[in-house]
C-alpha cells in the first residue's frame, strides 16, 4: 500500500507542462513514476538514436539499439547517481549498447552488407543531403572504433572534451589526443577543423 501511495504522489507532482528537469524526472522515475520515465525517454530518444546511428552507420541497427537501451533503462535508471549530466550518462549506455550490438553480429553479416552495396543492390543515393551523409558515414567508417565514437560525440553531438570523456569513461586528455589523431588523418581533417 505504501508503494502505491508513493507512486500516486510522484505522479501527482510531475508538472504537466514538461518543465521538469532531467534530475526531477529521474527522481520520480526511480520512485516508480511511469509518466516521468516516459517523459525522459521521449525527451532523449532522438539523442539516443542519433548517437547509435552515427556509431553503427545503420538506421535499423540504431532502432534496435535504442529499443534495447529503453528496456535496459527500466532497471538501470536507479543506478544514475547524478555525478554527470543525465544525457552524458545516457550516451555512455548507448555507446556500450553499440559495442554489444557489434559483438553480437557476425563477420558474415557485415560482409553481406558490404557486398550488397558493392553489387549496387542497395538503393542509390538521392539528393545532396543523402550523398553528404553517405560520404560522411563512409569517412567515419574508415576510422577506428575508438576514434569514431569520439568524433560522434565531440563533433556530431557537440559535447565538450570533458563530457565526451565522462561518457566514454576515459580522461579528457585521451579525448584531446584522439581528436588530434582524427585531424591528422586526411579523410576528415577538412571537415572537422582545428576548433575541436
Amino acid at each position: 500500500m505504501g508503494g502505491a501511495i508513493q507512486l500516486m504522489t510522484a505522479e501527482a507532482t510531475e508538472p504537466p507542462d514538461g518543465s521538469a528537469t532531467d534530475d526531477d524526472l529521474v527522481s520520480l522515475a526511480t520512485q516508480g513514476n511511469r509518466a516521468a520515465f516516459e517523459a525522459l525517454l521521449r525527451r532523449h530518444y532522438d539523442l539516443m538514436h542519433r548517437v547509435a546511428w552515427r556509431m553503427t552507420g545503420s538506421q535499423t541497427d540504431a532502432q534496435d539499439i535504442c529499443q534495447d537501451v529503453c528496456c535496459a533503462l527500466v532497471e538501470r535508471i536507479a543506478s544514475f547517481r547524478g555525478e554527470a549530466k543525465f544525457t552524458t550518462w545516457l550516451v555512455g549506455i548507448v555507446r556500450n549498447a553499440c559495442h554489444d550490438h557489434h559483438r553480437r553480429h557476425s563477420t558474415l553479416t557485415r560482409l553481406k552488407g558490404h557486398l550488397a552495396v558493392l553489387a549496387e543492390m542497395a538503393a542509390p543515393p538521392d539528393g545532396r543531403d543523402l550523398f553528404r551523409r553517405s560520404w560522411l558515414a563512409s569517412e567515419l567508417a574508415r576510422l577506428s572504433p575508438l576514434l569514431r565514437e569520439t568524433v560522434v560525440l565531440v563533433v556530431g553531438e557537440g559535447m565538450t572534451h570533458a563530457e565526451a570523456a565522462t561518457a566514454l569513461g576515459v580522461s579528457e586528455s585521451t579525448i584531446s589526443g584522439r581528436m588530434h589523431e582524427v585531424r591528422r588523418q586526411a579523410g576528415l581533417a577538412k571537415d572537422i577543423g582545428d576548433e575541436y
